[in-house]
């Protein structure tokens, strides 16, 4: 069966960002000239996906106005023969079918995907976390798409961290089975120092059978109180195979103010039309640096 649908949750309050994201939702900050979320969709349009399901919650409306059809500002584009930015404001609006669904109370990632069961039906889907930025010559949502086409199971995308650092992510205990392919034995959510000697951390794509719904519904509330995905799916695990999969290219945190600012600079870099200068510009900041 081909997976036609993603979700994205965007419901969250995007506390790291503070007091940026106070009034605008953290997937709206820029990096270069479009915001977050944008490169998230384009990713999952560049994988081959047909329908992407926003779980949001209130005060996230510029996320969903963004990719709708502006007649207003088309026709004033229009007007002033600004016809490359016309087109790719359509291009926005026409990129993919985008539907909204609501999360009510913020009770963690896990409810957040429970969310979408309606929507997504009894199908395999992909998730993709809003503010994870992953630049790589092949999308990585098709990496893991193509690695499904040979294991028809639930699949987590993975990176490996420093040690010191894995109690702040879900963590992957398992053994590799091919090339940055690993079998999942175990996972936990951000676990004390010393307890796994695994770095296997696991980032924002996933890969999930629909079985996930009903175990999100059994789940109990874990790690900050909240429902946590990482808990559904180590009983997921325990039903049925699932893999882990460390995927080619370059993570980038962009719900943290650090990883923010390397993933500008690292997008910056690459823009076809302000990139050459920008990389001058780096240079002389670099050139009075002490």
């Amino acid at each position: 069966m081909k997976i036609r649908k993603a979700v994205i949750p965007v419901a969250g309050f995007g506390t790291r960002l503070l007091p940026a994201s106070k009034a605008i939702p953290k997937e709206m900050l820029t990096i270069v000239d479009r915001p977050t979320i944008q490169y998230i969709v384009e990713e999952a349009v560049a994988s081959g996906i047909d329908e992407v399901i926003l779980i949001t919650s209130e005060g996230k409306a510029a996320i969903e106005n963004h990719f709708d059809y502006n007649f207003e500002l088309e026709t004033i584009l229009e007007e002033k023969n600004k016809t490359e930015l016309c087109e790719e404001i359509g291009h926005i609006s026409n990129l993919i079918d985008i539907v909204s669904v609501r999360q009510k109370k913020p009770l963690g990632l896990g409810h957040a995907i429970w969310s979408a069961r309606n929507v997504v039906g009894n199908e395999p889907f992909v998730v993709l976390l809003g503010d994870d930025l992953v630049l790589s010559e092949t999308p990585c949502v098709r990496q893991m798409l193509d690695l499904y086409d040979e294991k028809q199971e639930s699949i987590v995308a993975i990176q490996k961290v420093p040690h010191d650092q894995t109690f702040q992510y879900g963590i992957v205990e398992g053994a590799a089975v091919g090339d940055r392919v690993f079998k999942i034995d175990r996972m936990v959510e951000k676990p004390p120092p010393g307890t796994t000697d695994s770095n296997l951390a696991i980032i924002g794509r996933y890969i999930l059978k629909p079985e996930i719904f009903d175990l999100l519904s059994q789940t109990t509330p874990g790690h900050g109180g909240e429902i946590q995905l990482t808990d559904a799916l180590l009983a997921l695990s325990k039903k049925r195979t699932m893999y882990a999969y460390e995927f080619e290219g370059t993570r980038f945190d962009a719900g943290d103010k650090l990883g923010l600012l390397q993933a500008i600079t690292a997008y910056g870099l690459r823009h076809p039309v302000v990139g050459e200068d920008y990389k001058s510009h780096l240079k002389n900041v670099c050139s009075n640096l002490k």
